[in-house]
């Protein structure tokens, strides 16, 4: 998962104006919410959460997990 600088988000943007950040992800398929400058939550099209998910019935959970797990390097390099 590449990130773009773009799609990055302070959690208190995020709270305060959650609307620009939904559009973000209208656009660019992926927000990353940042708190104390390091990315801990990501925001995604369920459209697209749908297609990585392993199995239709996983829970939201497992499939966050499966997509953090599967990105882990591009999340340990943003928190650097």
């Amino acid at each position: 998962m590449l990130v773009n600088i773009n799609n990055l988000v302070s959690i208190s943007e995020a709270n305060q104006n959650f609307s620009k950040v939904a559009r973000m992800v209208d656009e660019n398929g992926v927000a990353v919410i940042l708190k104390n400058n390091t990315p801990r939550y990501v925001l995604i099209d369920y459209s697209k959460l749908e297609k990585n998910a392993i199995a239709d019935n996983s829970t939201v959970e497992e499939v966050a997990n499966n997509i953090l797990t599967k990105h882990l390097k591009a999340f340990e390099e943003l928190a650097k």
